[in-house]
């Protein structure tokens, strides 16, 4: 099966790579691009974090993320029933179109909340009195949509565990549902979080991935396989535009959807403490952000110069590639620490 998955990684790549360039120059035209950020820090004072440290990204084209997700979502429809009349063997250790149907739903509906948010941003619909997305309403969206995805793995997947390496799975019951809804809510938010410098989001959800694409071999579940082939495939094509001095950004569509979808993937898997290590970095950038806003509403002083910890590293002098091909290597130790830890 191998092979089949190299060949729909290829596919995947040259497609989205067609398709890429038309789409940018197709968001220019539309407006759909990155404006001027401002927020309110902890003492209700304007502050312009965004310009600040990326002045010269003021008008990159954003919604990548759309791109990828149609590429993926309609090259996996188009060779489904490929497979099919092929007769090509199928190993899954859950009812196949149910597997799936999780996974699209995840990858697709998280995609839907962040282009909503995205066109409220960047439409200036916000300004004008229509409905925005406050934080606490896109947060009850998120654990609104992984709790129909946590009740949907456990009573239609009958997934009630995780596996913890060297003991084995622990049965969880009822309360893999409320773990997952977390999990899921948490990596979403993470992955938004971290996408704030050129290639870095995307970069370390391709080694993710290709961790990810080892262990669901390790597995024998021929779905999320070709699922994560398709999307490594769109991924490196997008990132090739998406690298500094980036072309196109993912917005908050990509980012919440894949986030999301990540998480959906080591849970069906059984993997999450994998995932946190293969994804530790997604982590630390959601818990300086996080540790970065308690510490202002609760005790009025600033844990780190700035948040994320991006932020803080180019406010100490250091470059945006240098951060980035830095943070990759470190995705790529962590990976080789979460695929020993997965596979044992």
């Amino acid at each position: 099966m191998i092979h089949l998955y190299l060949g729909l990684t290829i596919f995947s790549f040259l497609i989205t790579s067609i398709l890429t360039v038309p789409f940018i120059n197709f968001l220019y035209k539309i407006k759909f691009r990155r404006q001027k950020q401002i927020t309110l820090d902890f003492q209700n004072k304007r502050t312009t974090i965004f310009d600040k440290f990326h002045s010269q990204k003021q008008g990159t084209p954003v919604g990548g993320g759309i791109l990828i997700i149609l590429a993926v979502t309609l090259i996996f429809l188009i060779i489904l029933p490929i497979m099919q009349i092929s007769n090509i063997y199928i190993s899954q250790n859950y009812n196949f179109l149910t597997e799936i149907f999780i996974i699209f739903f995840t990858f697709l509906s998280f995609g839907l909340l962040g282009l909503y948010d995205d066109i409220l941003k960047f439409f200036n619909f916000k300004k004008s009195g229509f409905f925005g997305l406050r934080m606490k309403h896109k947060l009850f969206l998120q654990f609104f949509l992984a709790t129909i995805i946590s009740l949907l793995i456990h009573f239609n997947l009958k997934i009630d565990f995780i596996y913890l390496p060297l003991f084995g799975p622990i049965k969880l019951g009822f309360m893999f549902i409320p773990i997952s809804v977390i999990f899921i809510t948490s990596f979403a938010n993470f992955f938004n979080i971290t996408d704030g410098l050129d290639g870095l989001s995307c970069g370390l959800l391709m080694v993710a991935l290709f961790a990810f694409s080892i262990l669901a071999g390790s597995s024998f579940d021929t779905p999320i396989s070709i699922f994560i082939s398709l999307w490594i495939g769109s991924l490196i094509a997008f990132l090739y535009f998406n690298v500094y001095p980036a072309r196109i950004w993912l917005g908050d569509v990509g980012a919440l959807s894949f986030g999301a979808t990540l998480a959906v993937i080591a849970l069906i898997l059984g993997k999450i403490i994998p995932l946190a290590i293969v994804g530790g970095l997604f982590i630390v950038e959601g818990l300086s952000s996080a540790a970065q806003i308690i510490s202002k509403k609760y005790f009025a002083k600033k844990l780190l110069p700035a948040a994320p910890l991006h932020l803080t590293l180019q406010r100490n002098g250091w470059e945006e590639p240098k951060i980035v091909s830095r943070a990759w290597l470190a995705a790529l130790m962590l990976a080789v620490f979460g695929l020993w830890l997965g596979l044992i």
